[in-house]
C-alpha cells in the first residue's frame, strides 16, 4: 500500500510540470504585446505633428497599459514559475531580478490586484480625457467597476495580511 501512496504522490508532484506550456504561452503573449506596442508607437510616429495634447495623452495612457501588462505578465510567468514548478537556474547567474525568490503565491495575488487596478486606472482615465464623447451612464458603470477592483484589491491584501503575515520572514 504504501508502493501506490508513494506512486501517486510522485505522479501528482510531478504534475505541476503541467502548468510549464501555460507559462511558454504567457511568454508567447507577452511577445505578441511587445508587438503591438511598437504597432503602436509606429502608427503614433507619422501623426505626432497633427496630434492635439489629448491625443497625445491618449495614445502615451494606451502604451503606458501595454506596458503594464507586460509586467504582469512577466511577474505572473516568473514568480509563478518558481513558486509551482521549479527554480530558474537561468536568474541565479546574476540576473536575477530583486523580487524573484520573493513572491509567494499570496504577494502574487495582491500584486495582480494591484496591476488590474492600475490597468484600470488607465481605462479610466483615458474615458475622463474624453469625456464629452462618453454616455454619462457609461461613465458611471466605468468608475463603479475601477471601485470594484480597487474594493477587491484592498480586502485580498487584507486578508492576506490577516491570515498569512506572521509565516512570512520578508
Amino acid at each position: 500500500m504504501q508502493f501506490v501512496e508513494n506512486l501517486i504522490e510522485r505522479f501528482l508532484f510531478w504534475g505541476r510540470w503541467l502548468l510549464t506550456p501555460l507559462y511558454v504561452g504567457l511568454t508567447l503573449l507577452l511577445l505578441l504585446f511587445t508587438f503591438k506596442f511598437f504597432q503602436e508607437l509606429v502608427h503614433l510616429l507619422p501623426h505626432l505633428v497633427d496630434l492635439g495634447e489629448t491625443d497625445l495623452i491618449l495614445a502615451a495612457l494606451g502604451l503606458i497599459d501595454l506596458a503594464l501588462v507586460g509586467n504582469l505578465l512577466v511577474m505572473v510567468i516568473l514568480s509563478g514559475y518558481e513558486n509551482f514548478v521549479s527554480r530558474i537556474e537561468a536568474a541565479r547567474s546574476g540576473e536575477q531580478l530583486s523580487w524573484m525568490g520573493k513572491v509567494d503565491a499570496g504577494t502574487l495575488k495582491i500584486k495582480v490586484a494591484a496591476s488590474i487596478v492600475a490597468i484600470s486606472s488607465i481605462h479610466l482615465l483615458k474615458a475622463f480625457v474624453n469625456v464629452d464623447k462618453m454616455a454619462d451612464d457609461k461613465l458611471m458603470w466605468l468608475v463603479i467597476i475601477h471601485m470594484t477592483f480597487v474594493l477587491s484589491a484592498l480586502l485580498l491584501a487584507v486578508v492576506d495580511k490577516l491570515a498569512f503575515s506572521s509565516h512570512r520572514a520578508h
